[in-house]
């Protein structure tokens, strides 16, 4: 097999990881000497260990001679863990291919400079465009402080969710409501706005075979906290974590109930109305360590994140179907006047599902 046959099978492996392994970045590290692959590794829930202490495990001393393929560069700082860099040393690899540098300040290529000092050969660049979508939402926060923001919409073709009277269920199919589910296991946490909470009454989690484990965090933006306590994301959440996002302020005994029900809140200070501020409140979230948020609804909260400027990711799902001008719109106004002002995306991709269509655009730089 060649080097990009074996730097793809790393890259799989760090997909895997995407949704579990937050603060850290999803890496996957493939060892292979005279031919045979003999260690696999990617980032642990939890973000470690490592995948490359992982795969060096599992090789053992057939690691020596041997050339790893990681997605990015091992680390060369203490944290929780010794330095990924010291270990590969230690291993007595001869060779390590990286698809790219970490661009966190406390790495920035010195993980690289301590393999070279130490006699390894090292080569960069491998698989370098796949490394940095699949760790976006890292690099993101590391950039900007805040994860990234993909918003997920479920539409017929004339963009609406809903029928005048509120009935949505179902606009898309079975087949694309189980791909929904497997969007939220790649995602640290799934974010909705109080009024989707109080129509909808969501678990938010993922419910697909064998993936009970791959629940995201579950975040309300509650400013006022109207949020019932018998709603299923309270009742639920010592069984899946939930946070919710409130005005500083609140009534304390109504906080204490949340707080008993295993709810953590979020409070920020109010922005100019009654709302919170949504960069801010996505700067809280990037300092708890989240990467990657799907955004589900409501309408108000989409054109609320468009509008700032915070979508990075567009997931839609288009029905077959059409509504008219009497249903209820996929996002509500933006209050724009000009066509210089809107929000543009290019396409990723445009895939069938089902009876529907999943296209995935990234907002334009």
């Amino acid at each position: 097999m060649s080097d990009a046959q074996h730097m793809g099978a790393a890259l799989g492996l760090a997909r895997r990881g995407l949704g579990r392994v937050w603060p850290n970045p999803a890496v996957g590290c493939v060892i292979v000497n005279g031919g045979e692959v003999v260690g696999r590794g990617m980032t642990q829930p939890g973000g470690r260990p490592h995948a490359e202490t992982e795969a060096l495990a599992r090789a053992g001393e057939r690691a020596r001679g041997a050339t790893l393929y990681t997605m990015l560069e091992p680390c060369s700082h203490w944290g929780k863990t010794p330095p990924c860099a010291d270990a590969v040393i230690a291993a007595g690899v001869a060779r390590v291919v990286a698809a790219m540098e970490d661009p966190d300040r406390r790495v920035k290529g010195a993980g690289i400079a301590r393999i070279k000092a130490a006699g390894i050969a090292v080569e960069t660049g491998l698989g370098r465009l796949e490394a940095e979508e699949i760790n976006a939402g890292f690099f993101k926060r590391v950039a900007t402080g805040r994860p990234l923001i993909a918003l997920k919409l479920a539409s017929t073709l004339d963009g609406k969710i809903a029928m005048a009277s509120g009935e949505s269920r179902w606009i898309s199919g079975e087949t694309a409501r189980q791909r929904a589910h497997l969007l939220r296991a790649s995602h640290d946490a799934v974010m909705i706005g109080v009024g989707t909470a109080l129509a909808d009454n969501p678990e938010l989690t993922c419910r697909l075979p064998g993936m009970g484990d791959r629940h995201p965090v579950r975040i309300v933006v509650d400013p006022g906290l109207r949020l019932p306590l018998t709603a299923k994301l309270v009742a639920t959440a010592r069984e899946a974590r939930t946070w919710v996002m409130t005005r500083t302020g609140g009534d304390a005994a109504r906080h204490e109930g949340f707080r008993a029900a295993g709810v953590e809140l979020i409070e920020l200070p109010p922005d100019e109305g009654e709302g919170i501020g949504l960069a801010r409140a996505l700067t809280a979230l990037g300092e708890r360590g989240l990467t990657r948020i799907l955004v589900e609804g409501g309408a108000r909260l989409a054109a609320g994140l468009l509008r700032d400027g915070l979508v990075d990711r567009l997931a839609w799902f288009h029905a077959p179907s059409v509504i008219g001008d009497d249903g209820i719109g996929a996002v509500a106004g933006l209050g724009l006047e000009k066509l210089a002002e809107i929000p543009r995306f290019q396409r990723v991709s445009l895939e069938p599902v089902g009876e529907d269509v999943l296209e995935t655009l990234a907002r334009r730089a």
